[in-house]
């Protein structure tokens, strides 16, 4: 596998990789992944969506957890890529999340890019930091560890 090829991930390809399903699949593609380094996930965020019949009917907003979540999501698919075939549906568990920031909404119709770039990795354990963009600009963003889990 070439460590600085930027890759491309369809959703079949995404669901080959992570265990997660709808509506708890948070991301729709990955773009630009760079094994061992960083990667970009795209989100269309969508009024059908479960989480808006709440959060809130009059004014949907998605929930920041989600927006973490498709962070999390995210970097599963740069492990699953650096470390290969494999890790493929194997769990990723949050150890921590630091210096979460919610800047903007994020609403039906927009189109969510998840920056996340790999800090370090030790063994098992993968800390990143990520961008969540809409329209270029940052609506939220996180440092956050992450732990591969084989069950």
């Amino acid at each position: 596998m070439d460590d600085q090829a930027p890759l491309e991930i369809d959703i079949n390809g995404i669901m080959k990789m992570i265990p997660h399903r709808y509506p708890f699949l948070m991301i729709d593609r990955v773009i630009d992944i760079v094994a061992n380094e960083s990667a970009v996930g795209i989100k269309a965020v969508s009024a059908a969506e479960p989480h808006f019949q709440g959060h809130f009917p009059q004014r949907p907003v998605m929930p920041g957890v989600l927006l973490i979540e498709a962070m999390a999501q995210t970097s599963a698919i740069l492990v699953v890529h650096t470390i290969g075939a494999e890790s493929e549906g194997k769990l990723v568990y949050f150890m921590s999340i630091d210096k979460a920031r919610f800047r903007k909404p994020v609403t039906p119709g927009d189109t969510v890019y998840v920056h996340v770039t790999k800090k370090r990795n030790r063994g098992s354990v993968w800390q990143f930091t990520a961008e969540a963009k809409v329209d270029g600009a940052v609506v939220a963003e996180a440092v956050y560890a992450a732990m591969i889990v084989d069950e």
